[in-house]
């Protein structure tokens, strides 16, 4: 039989998409069959989440080479706009599983067109100033969402920018059997939750075609030509702006669908749970997964977003021992021994997966 030759990156992005695809098949049959308690069962999706959230805030600090710390501000637009498009469908979308998939679309691309507008003055600054301010247009974002008031009706969305506190949700005049989606500070009640584990798998293995295959393309050999280098990239007639835009926008719109699947995982959801916390709580999983790392971003999610509920028995300590945890990561992680142990170990796999490839 004809033999398969697969470069280097593509063994590693098929044992990225086989790690997912076992892990969704091992949890499922733990879950299916009584395996996991009501508590780890209701961490599935929030940790389908963070992952997006991770590999594609990767996409902007490990491939791109800026720090961004307002990534939950685009996770912010992504909830509330798909909040507000699944229960404005209710009745005309029946069908839960369909509402969930175009709720994530419309958070991506509200994400996405906030990415760019966002990205035009803020992609010309670079280091602390390219960090501050995109802490600061995360935090606005915030904020705008927290003087929404948003209600629907049979005459369609009533949306009010109450950015004065006087207004309530009287003031949407909504016809008889209209409902309220958006309270302003008090955010998103009474969601119908329609958030699933499998479009959390769905979605984790889209992000990974799309920040895998755009990191191996052309455009992505550009923007990691313009993080190494940018003087020598715009020399050879690179583009900074545009390939910077790129993946802002592109990490952004994954943000936005991992927000509205997130959002639709609460009954209820405030806007101040998308704050500079938790971004730094993603940046977090970034840098200890390792920059530039896909599959780092992965298990450090995984492990970092469990870790606190299962030291929960010490009660006190609990965040004491984590932060130990991740003090002690972050030692043996920028350790060269061991550095030099996982890099042979990634390129065993991937000879052994050749092989098995090339038998088949």
């Amino acid at each position: 039989m004809k033999k398969l030759n697969l470069s280097k990156g593509a063994r590693t992005d098929l044992l990225t998409y086989a790690g997912v695809i076992l892990a969704f098949i091992v949890v499922s049959t733990l879950k299916n069959n009584g395996g996991l308690n009501r508590s780890q069962v209701g961490l599935l999706v929030p940790i389908c989440c963070y992952i997006v959230m991770a590999v594609s805030l990767n996409l902007v600090v490990g491939i791109l080479g800026d720090l961004s710390l307002g990534h939950a501000g685009f996770m912010s637009v992504g909830a509330f706009s798909g909040i507000i498009t699944a229960m404005a469908l209710a009745e005309a979308i029946p069908s839960a599983p369909l509402r969930l998939a175009l709720a994530m679309v419309v958070g991506a691309v509200c994400a996405a067109i906030f990415g760019f507008l966002i990205g035009i003055p803020v992609l010309r600054l670079s280091g602390d100033y390219l960090a501050i301010v995109t802490l600061a247009f995360g935090e606005i974002l915030k904020e705008i969402i927290t003087c929404l008031l948003v209600g629907v009706d049979e005459n369609g969305l009533h949306v009010i920018f109450n950015y004065n506190g006087a207004k309530n949700a009287n003031d949407l005049n909504l016809a008889a059997g209209g409902r309220i989606i958006i309270k302003g500070a008090q955010g998103a009640t009474g969601t119908q939750t329609i958030a699933s584990f499998t479009a959390g798998f769905v979605l984790i293995l889209i992000t990974l075609i799309v920040v895998q295959n755009l990191i191996r393309s052309r455009q992505g050999r550009a923007i990691m030509a313009v993080r190494d280098n940018r003087i020598a990239a715009e020399a050879v007639g690179i583009s900074i702006t545009r390939y910077k835009m790129m993946a802002f926008v592109t990490s952004a719109s994954l943000a936005g669908a991992a927000g509205a699947l997130f959002g639709l995982n609460y009954s209820n959801l405030a806007a101040a749970k998308f704050d500079f916390n938790t971004s730094i709580l993603v940046l977090v999983f970034v840098v200890l997964g390792g920059l530039g790392n896909i599959w780092g971003s992965i298990i450090a999610t995984v492990v970092l977003y469990i870790l606190p509920e299962a030291l929960r028995g010490f009660a006190n300590y609990r965040m004491l021992i984590y932060a130990v945890v991740l003090i002690l990561v972050m030692l043996t992680t920028n350790n060269p021994i061991m550095k030099g142990y996982l890099a042979s170990l990634r390129e065993k796999l991937g000879k052994r997966s050749e092989k098995e490839a090339n038998e088949a």
